[in-house]
């Protein structure tokens, strides 16, 4: 059963002026393992954790370094929530989260589903 879903879309160049006027952003948005990527790939991250947001209802208080979206063996993103984030998929009965990530044209975007 689909508990929620989530979509967003990054402009790469605005978002990397964003990174570079605030540097300590990357860090507020970003795990250590993610924060090395390139910035279409940063970008794609950001989007899939506000799509994730989104999914879980966006509630206030969820930490985006409670989220790392990783690239699985088969290459597929895949979602690894700690803290808060799984704090509220538990509470919605979250077992399951699909992500799609893509980068084109100067655009990121993610798609995120949560299923029970």
């Amino acid at each position: 059963m689909i508990v929620g879903t989530g979509i967003d879309v990054v402009d790469i160049a605005r978002f990397a002026e964003t990174l570079e006027r605030t540097p300590g952003l990357r860090t507020r948005l970003f795990t250590e393992v993610e924060r090395g990527l390139p910035m279409r790939s940063l970008a794609a991250r950001f989007a899939a954790k506000e799509a994730l947001a989104k999914a879980l209802g966006a509630p206030v208080g969820l930490c985006w370094t409670d989220a790392t979206i990783e690239r699985g063996e088969d290459g597929r993103p895949h979602v690894v929530m700690r803290g808060t984030v799984a704090t509220r998929a538990e509470a919605l009965g979250v077992r399951t989260v699909h992500v799609s990530l893509s980068h084109d044209a100067g655009v990121a975007s993610a798609v995120v589903i949560a299923e029970s």
